[in-house]
Order: C-alpha cells, then structure tokens, then sequence
C-alpha cells in the first residue's frame, strides 16, 4: 500500500533486486493470481539463514539501526547461535535526520569494515529509501529486515505458530502494538483488500476472455 501510495517508494521497491513477501496473506494474493509456489519469506527467517550461510563461508557481515541495547543483546544471540559469524559492524545511527557529514562518516565505515551482507532494520519504509539512497556508495550487499532485530534480539514476541498458518501475525502484532500499528492496519488493510479484489476479478475476466477465444 506505501507503494501504491507513493510513486517514489513503488520504484524503489520497483528496482530492488529482491523483493519477498513477509506476510502471508500476501503469499496467498500471490498464489490467488497465478504464482502457485509463492511461499512466505519473513525479515528474521531470511536474515537467519543468510547468518548461517555468511558463517559457512566466511563471510563478514554488519548490522545498522535499531538502539544500541537492542544490537547488544542481538550480537550476543547471534553469537550464541552462530559462534563463527564474524559480525563486523554494528551501527545504531540517530532516528533524527541526519547531515551529510554524518552519513558519509556511517558509509565509510561500513566500507572500511568490509562486510559482505549489510543487514538495515530501519523498518519499512525508511530502510527501503536508506538503502536504494546509498546503493551506489556501500560495497556490500544489502537485505532489509524490518523488525527482525527486535524479534531475534528478544525484544518483541513471536505469533504463536497457529496464528502464523492462519495468517494472523499482523492481528498479534497489532495487539502487542496498537498505538504504533493501529493507524497504519486500519489505513491500509481494507484499502489493500478492496485493490486485491478489483485486481484479482479483472484477472479472471481476462482469463476467462481469452480462453473462450
């Protein structure tokens, strides 16, 4: 819905070069249009696995936003779980504006460190424009993870896995968190299910055009 929303956030979710879907009932959207192996890809699983592999090959990775006491206690269940994950960098920038001067000193340190995988749990949409912003000046690759640092940290709580299948993470979610998500569900959850059903009727007119002809 910030895409729809806002031209400049749709090219840039438009030319990353991953996009996946944390949500489930978007895999189901997906699956609803056609993509019949849509499969759900939440922030902290892919981070996760992508942990582990940089481990197996060696390769050093970063972490930048969220608060300092949140990336403590996230390098340590990292390294509990990962002992030769070599984390290089760990930056909690200011959640101000910040100058130029400031943000070439964040991008040369994060060169300077030499990370391979620069994981940005700035959330959605900051950490999007961070990322497409700066694209041309990190030499590393990038991986969004929204609140995946909260969630691997321990700093906020799992769905129960029944509500997960059920596609209810948001519902827990929001319950956890109704002063910060209340606003932003309430906005864009029937916006986005009106939209996906024009879609997805539009969809089965032309398929159904097309194979009568």
């Amino acid at each position: 819905m910030e895409s729809h929303d806002n031209p400049k956030f749709r090219d840039v979710v438009n030319n990353a070069d991953l996009v996946v879907p944390d949500g489930k009932p978007l895999v189901w959207a997906q699956q609803l249009l056609g993509a019949k192996e849509a499969q759900q890809v939440r922030g902290m699983d892919l981070m996760l696995s992508l942990c582990a592999h940089a481990e197996d090959e060696g390769w050093p990775v970063g972490l930048y936003g969220s608060t300092p006491d949140v990336l403590s206690m996230l390098n340590g269940k990292l390294s509990q779980d990962y002992p030769s994950l070599n984390i290089k960098i760990s930056l909690s920038p200011p959640f101000r504006p910040l100058s130029s001067k400031e943000m070439n000193g964040y991008i040369a340190r994060i060169n300077e460190s030499g990370v391979k995988i620069l994981f940005v749990g700035l959330g959605c949409p900051k950490q999007e424009r961070w990322m497409a912003e700066h694209r041309d000046q990190l030499n590393c690759v990038m991986i969004g993870v929204g609140a995946a640092f909260d969630f691997i940290a321990g700093q906020k709580q799992h769905a129960p896995m029944w509500m997960q299948e059920a596609g209810l993470e948001w519902l827990f979610r929001l319950l956890c968190e109704p002063r910060r998500l209340g606003g932003r569900y309430f906005k864009h959850n029937p916006r986005f299910i009106w939209y996906f059903s024009r879609q997805l009727l539009v969809n089965s007119i032309r398929s159904k055009s097309e194979t009568e002809r």
